[in-house]
């Protein structure tokens, strides 16, 4: 039973300490679509402003960022994206469209 209980805890343990740092980031936002730890990551390997010490980082992530979503590739083709950034553009983009249909009154002169 103890044993059972190692062998669990060794793997969970594992495959957390595995986990793409990117994937986990990208998955603890709003939607961004499929593989966004993996587009993070190309993001930052593209970037100038990123050291080299940090893209060194990226590079040895990757692998383990692609195996990550791609375990979760079914979790973000059916989420729902219910995110505060997600409603606030929604309803800009609403907003945006109203106001070009019927434009905003004139305000009266004091």
């Amino acid at each position: 039973m103890m044993k059972n209980i190692l062998i669990v805890s060794a793997l969970l343990g594992g495959m957390v300490l595995t986990s793409g740092c990117s994937s986990v980031m990208s998955h603890t936002g709003g939607k961004e679509g499929v593989y966004p730890g993996m587009k993070a990551s190309s993001t930052m390997l593209s970037d100038d402003d990123t050291n080299i010490g940090m893209k060194s980082l990226v590079v040895l992530d990757m692998p383990f960022t692609a195996v990550m979503d791609t375990l979760l590739l079914p979790w973000d083709m059916f989420r729902t994206d219910s995110s505060i950034k997600s409603r606030v553009e929604k309803s800009e983009q609403s907003n945006l469209a109203t106001n070009n249909v019927i434009p905003p009154a004139p305000m009266p002169a004091p």
